[in-house]
């Protein structure tokens, strides 16, 4: 693919506010950026990624949960924001609607998938589970 389409910091803020204004998990939640500059690291580092599509969507989620630019809803904004790059480059993930994102994506917050393991997920839908 040599036009892909990456997404914009703005775009993600925006993203963040709605995210926190339709799904609220915690009362405290506040849609507010801590750090603009390590959502533009995240967004960079996936550019700068050799491999596929799916690669360079595991290091888009990968760079914003743990980079965390954002007070609240840093996983739940990293999950929209990357399944809307797969989207708008017209590829396809497999990943299901499963109760066991959140576990997942904590998973990915401590370090517990490879980067291969997270791209093989959005190409076949299936990671192991999470365990501490």
């Amino acid at each position: 693919m040599s036009n892909i389409v990456y997404p914009e910091a703005e775009k993600i803020v925006d993203y963040n506010k709605l995210l926190l204004k339709e799904i609220k998990v915690k009362k405290a939640d506040q849609p507010k950026i801590l750090s603009f500059l390590k959502l533009e690291e995240a967004i960079k580092g996936c550019k700068n990624i050799e491999g596929s599509i799916y690669d360079k969507a595991a290091g888009l989620l990968k760079g914003i949960i743990q980079k965390h630019p954002f007070a609240s809803g840093n996983r739940r904004t990293a999950l929209f924001t990357t399944l809307t790059f797969l989207k708008n480059n017209k590829v396809d993930t497999n990943i299901k609607n499963d109760p066991e994102y959140a576990a997942i994506l904590i998973g990915i917050r401590e370090g517990f998938y490879s980067d291969e393991e997270i791209s093989n997920w959005f190409k076949n839908g299936k990671i192991r589970k999470f365990e501490r």
